[in-house]
């Protein structure tokens, strides 16, 4: 370095004809000037900045060039020599935040385009053979389903209905209802087997044992024979009376008027079969055929009897007296009873039962 002084006085005139440079004064002002105050010289004295501290590949790459003189790689920025930066340095792209790296890693592991079917429209391997779908259900099927649901919905309400006036009037309405539609009565006797069904004991069985421990030369009258299973079970002589002939055996009548002789018959029968609200006319009918010492046997709904012992006292009225009661089951009563004689006229008041109504489901 030069100490300061004045440059006017150390300027020394050029010889005639020499080339002007660097640090040489210019033909207008004479002067010197200072190294490193030129306008080339800036760029190659300026000093490089200091390298952060730390190692690694990011320091590598940013090394200076050994002279000021060295070339510069396309792309390095003017305030800092050394090669151009990277785009991307150790598989980090520059610039992303941590989850951007993270997705792309992600895109870059996942299948090329065509591996599978969802991916490109190239044809991909196929898919293993998953267990086997049942086939649907035909339409034909979920149609008879349907249709066998809303007819069993129909039998219960038509049920109902014929059950409320079976109870609700005289055995003469009811021979004439079925006697204008024999087919209501074969639905109804459907209705009742179903409900019978879910009883733990049918009462015409229990009838059917007391009869095989009695004589079979007993002849017998079955008062509402339905299907005739009590006549089909014994070898007794049954007379089968009903409203409408489900058997060849049924012989069809008001059941206050049976095609009996007075005092022809040794057991006279009414299983579930007390309909009607001229009771005491009925059970007068089987006085009259029973004989003397006869034997009556009731088997009925166990919620029908209001008052079970003005029941029993009715029925003396009637000539009838009570031999043995069975009022241990919960779904029916069986009740037997003897002929003492002829029923006395007059209203017998405790014959009461109430109608076995269903209740819709």
């Amino acid at each position: 370095m030069f100490a300061e002084q004045d440059w006017n006085d150390a300027a020394e005139p050029l010889p005639r004809g020499a080339p002007e440079g660097p640090g040489r004064p210019g033909p207008t002002t004479g002067k010197r000037r200072l190294p490193g105050t030129g306008r080339d010289s800036g760029a190659s004295r300026k000093r490089p900045r200091k390298r952060k501290k730390g190692g690694g590949p990011r320091a590598a790459a940013e090394e200076l060039p050994a002279s000021p003189d060295e070339p510069r790689e396309v792309g390095q920025r003017p305030d800092r020599e050394g090669p151009a930066e990277p785009a991307e340095e150790s598989g980090k792209p520059a610039g992303l935040s941590r989850r951007q790296r993270r997705n792309r890693q992600k895109r870059q592991q996942e299948p090329p385009a065509g591996s599978d079917g969802e991916r490109g429209s190239g044809p991909g391997p196929p898919d293993p053979p998953g267990p086997a779908e049942a086939p649907p259900e035909p339409r034909s099927g979920r149609s008879a389903a349907l249709r066998a649901r809303m007819e069993e919905r129909l039998l219960g309400a038509r049920f109902r209905y014929l059950n409320q006036q079976l109870y609700t009037g005289s055995s003469q309405d009811a021979a004439r209802l079925f006697r204008a539609d024999p087919a209501a009565f074969h639905l109804y006797h459907r209705g009742f087997e179903r409900q019978v069904r879910r009883w733990p004991e049918r009462p015409v069985q229990r009838i059917v044992r007391y009869l095989r421990r009695r004589p079979a030369s007993l002849v017998v009258a079955d008062f509402g024979c339905g299907d005739c299973t009590l006549a089909a079970s014994v070898r007794n002589q049954v007379h089968c009376f009903d409203l409408v002939p489900l058997s060849p055996r049924v012989t069809v009548c008001d059941m206050a008027k049976v095609p009996l002789a007075t005092e022809s018959v040794d057991v006279a029968v009414f299983c579930l079969a007390l309909m009607g609200t001229n009771l005491q006319e009925i059970l007068g009918e089987a006085n009259r055929v029973l004989k003397l010492g006869g034997t009556l046997m009731v088997a009925e709904v166990a919620s029908r009897f209001e008052d079970t012992h003005a029941f029993l006292k009715a029925m003396t009225q009637l000539g009838f007296k009570t031999v043995s009661k069975d009022l241990s089951s919960s779904y029916f009563y069986l009740l037997e009873f003897a002929k003492t004689g002829p029923a006395r006229p007059g209203p017998a008041p405790g014959l009461r039962l109430r109608p076995c109504l269903y209740k819709r489901r």
